[in-house]
């Protein structure tokens, strides 16, 4: 009866968190088949919206996993974000790659979370290996150098103890797991009050509002204006010197805020939430057998909409590392480059955002203008173009290949590959594991490196472009330019690409790939 109920109480990992990041993280977990279970201390999903962008890496992964088409339905292209200066002229837009898509989706999306998370939760829960507790909070752990013991709290006052393997924490910005760790958040120095606002804005009334999404850079009170789906708009209102958030975020303010686009008769207000718009990440994203992942881990200003991308970043990228160790196919020093990995991403996205986010909380008109003036000069006198995708940096450190590869770090891309039956993007046919894509124009002899690759379990494609005919009958047709266009920018002839997407290593030769072969086998342990 014992050894049953030690049996029963044992997870391999312990999910503590069932938002985006935590259900992300339970459900790649359910399909790699280890015995998981998820707790939060709510019963039921948060019904108003908190994030609202979604882009193409994360659209890829809810595809690897089978719920793009369910989440579809609540998704919806990011419009153009247009940004007006101190007088209201038009300085920058911010946009997004052009067609053909390099990852096979639309680059930047919007998306309405309540209906998204539960399509997130369903999935998770699908798994028979999974178990979900709600209405369970964390009140204490400890950890040996086997196992976590957990204890937890049921809202009816039980106290129940588990052990686990592994422990990720996905709670949030008051992170518990990360409390009880001792771990320290680090200021990356941006901290200033703002207020959200979501209207579900009536038929009628649309035609009132911008048709795009904007950035307001008014020094009096700067504004982000964004286009949700369907009938969803959101602001984000900056909160000035003297003013109580609380108040402010009643509606009677908050309709007085919208006068300037909306009267209270023209939709339904949704959600009024201030918030202090914070820059910070954790000094450590892992303690022995405790890791934190999502807002837990890092917070930053909302500006491009990259808060719940990053935290589905760090899941994908923990959980396949996971899986190895698990399995005993790698050494416990690979779950050392989740951190290595990910701390230094969101610095430095970080540090792009909170730049964009200083740009437009300017309050001093005088160096309003000089930015406006600063801004248009560089697109050399009139509005110029960046797109968000610049803005996300590669990885730069961590389980890669060295600094001198070309194109390591960066997100390998998916073309669309031509069927008979129709065409499938790339992922389809080669799956989402480790990948040895070989552009099929190229010296490369598959079959020669085809031995190497199987003993590390690398799927092997060939790629050609249309047209093309290649050298092997095998070869893969896609559908556009985009994997041949790659490779030509990079001068490179193959690529390894890990589980997540981003690029191992590239090679020129057949040689280079047998020696990059060869230093991921070392370096997977």
């Amino acid at each position: 009866m014992t050894n049953d109920k030690e049996k029963s109480d044992h997870y391999t990992v312990l999910v503590v968190g069932f938002g985006p990041a935590g259900a992300i993280a339970a459900g790649l977990l359910g399909k790699l088949g280890h015995r998981t279970l998820v707790i939060d201390r709510l019963t039921d999903i948060y019904d108003k919206p908190r994030a609202i962008a979604v882009d193409h890496e994360i659209l890829r992964h809810l595809d690897n996993m089978g719920i793009a088409d369910e989440v579809m339905p609540y998704i919806a292209p990011f419009t153009a974000s247009q940004h007006f200066g101190a007088k209201g002229q038009l300085i920058r837009r911010i946009d997004m790659v052009p067609e053909p898509f390099p990852l096979g989706y639309t680059p930047s999306m919007v998306f309405t979370q309540p209906p998204v998370e539960a399509v997130m939760r369903r999935h998770a829960e699908g798994f028979d290996c999974v178990d979900v507790d709600l209405g369970v909070e964390l009140i204490g752990l400890a950890q040996n150098a086997d196992s976590v013991s957990a204890e937890l709290k049921s809202a009816d006052g039980r106290v129940r103890s588990v052990t686990t393997d592994y422990l990720i924490g996905c709670d949030g910005a008051s992170s518990t797991v990360r409390q009880i760790a001792d771990i320290r958040l680090e200021d990356l120095i941006f901290d200033e009050p703002w207020l959200v606002i979501d209207i579900q804005v009536n038929d009628a009334a649309l035609a009132k509002l911008p048709q795009t999404s904007a950035q307001f850079c008014d020094p009096s009170r700067p504004t982000s204006f964004v286009m949700g789906p369907k009938n969803h708009r959101r602001w984000e209102i900056m909160l000035l010197p003297g003013e109580n958030p609380s108040e402010m975020a009643k509606p009677e303010n908050v309709w007085t805020l919208l006068s300037p686009w909306l009267t209270p008769e023209d939709g339904t207000l949704w959600r009024a939430a201030a918030y202090r718009f914070h820059a910070l990440v954790a000094e450590k994203w892992r303690d022995g057998r405790v890791f934190i992942a999502g807002d837990a881990a890092h917070q930053q200003p909302p500006f491009i909409g990259q808060g719940m991308c990053q935290g589905l970043r760090d899941v994908t990228n923990l959980v396949w590392k996971l899986d190895r160790v698990i399995k005993g196919m790698s050494s416990d020093g690979l779950l050392e480059t989740y951190g290595v990995e990910r701390k230094r991403h969101v610095i430095e996205l970080t540090g792009k955002i909170k730049a964009i986010g200083e740009m437009i909380c300017i309050r001093d008109p005088a160096q309003a203008d000089a930015r406006d003036a600063r801004i248009l000069a560089e697109g050399g006198g009139s509005p110029r173009t960046i797109t968000r995708q610049e803005i996300v940096p590669p990885l730069q450190e961590g389980l890669l290949a060295g600094a001198a590869c070309p194109a390591r770090g960066t997100l390998f891309p998916q073309p669309e590959i031509r069927r008979t039956n129709g065409n499938r993007l790339l992922d389809k046919l080669t799956g989402a594991g480790w990948r040895l894509i070989v552009d099929g124009r190229g010296d490369i002899e598959v079959r020669d490196v085809a031995p190497l690759a199987n003993e590390i379990g690398l799927s092997v494609a060939t790629i050609v472009p249309p047209g093309s005919g290649g050298t092997s009958p095998d070869a893969l047709t896609e559908k556009d330019d985009v994997l041949s266009g790659w490779f030509d920018r990079h001068e490179t002839r193959a690529a390894l690409v890990r589980p997540d997407h981003y690029v191992f290593a590239t090679a020129r030769t057949q040689a280079e790939l047998v020696a990059e072969i060869g230093e991921l086998k070392r370096k997977l342990g």
